[in-house]
């Protein structure tokens, strides 16, 4: 009777996990779907040659041209600027946090970092402008009020707590025996560190990357606060650029009409941010299984 009971309960447990895990799995088809339907739609209208290699996109123009490059380079550009300040900052602090810090110190920087992981992104947006910007421009003139740099960089405060995290865990991960051997055999603290125990977590560490450039990429509000809206096919960060995240925001808060053109573009942008994470995460995957011990 109890072993009964207790398959039931077992075999109700399994549907309920089952049906929740079907019911993530259907709203992400339901997203894909809607998204590349849309985009399909786009596409009757629009040369795909001229989407995917035109350096201009004004949409909204009386004259439109929709080449998606502009949004790209503009993309990559903050997302890139920001892992340049996260992932050195992040893994140094993780390493520090792992094998200098004693108990007193981890308890004061761990809730710092969730501090920092729990501010709203419109706030890192404001102050990128009217904090980070205005500094900057005292250094470089030539700065613009909107600028990638800026965003940039607060991008890359904004998301260190995520790479700090994720880089720690894969440092608590590696045996404890591999580092007591090194040290058995006369290495210092940083040679332990850097000869050992990063190799050993590399796997983790490559993992804490994408997913942070995954987050930096699809980031929202702060890009479009602080970097502008003017779409420009160009790798200098002291001019104002646009995202694809940035004209999502830009059309869906206009006065668009639903199913024009331009109304459509957005899916189209959207279906290119897509692509990209999943490239990111297709390339994560693969370094995983290569790097891993």
């Amino acid at each position: 009777m109890y072993k009964h009971t207790f398959q039931t309960k077992e075999k109700i447990i399994e549907l309920i996990f089952g049906f929740c895990g079907m019911f993530s799995l259907f709203i992400t088809l339901g997203i894909m779907g809607i998204i590349f339907w849309e985009t399909t739609l786009f596409f009757k209208e629009v040369s795909l040659f001229e989407f995917m290699f035109s350096t201009q996109w004004t949409p909204l123009f009386s004259i439109k041209h929709f080449g998606v490059l502009p949004l790209i380079t503009g993309t990559l550009l903050v997302a890139g600027i920001a892992m340049a300040i996260a992932m050195p900052t992040g893994v140094l602090m993780a390493i520090f946090m792992n094998e200098y810090a004693n108990a007193k110190v981890r308890r004061i920087l761990k809730p710092v970092l969730e501090i920092l992981a729990g501010i709203p992104t419109i706030v890192y947006g404001y102050f990128a402008l009217l904090s980070v910007t205005p500094f900057l421009q005292k250094v470089i003139p030539s700065l613009s009020g909107f600028n990638a740099i800026s965003p940039g960089i607060v991008m890359g405060i904004m998301i260190l707590p995520m790479v700090v995290s994720l880089s720690d865990d894969a440092f608590g991960a590696v045996p404890k025996e591999m580092k007591l051997a090194a040290y058995a055999l006369g290495s210092s603290r940083f040679q332990v560190a850097f000869k050992i125990i990063l190799p050993a977590a590399m796997s983790g560490v490559i993992a804490a990357f994408m997913l942070a450039i995954s987050r930096a990429i699809g980031e929202t509000m702060l890009v479009a606060i602080a970097a502008g809206m003017k779409p420009a096919f160009t790798l200098n960060p002291l001019v104002p650029i646009q995202t694809i995240t940035s004209y999502i925001v830009q059309i869906s808060l206009g006065d668009t009409p639903v199913g024009t053109l331009a109304y459509r573009s957005i899916f189209a942008v959207a279906s290119v941010l897509f692509i990209i994470t999943f490239i990111f995460n297709v390339i994560a995957q693969k370094l995983r299984h290569s790097l891993k011990y």
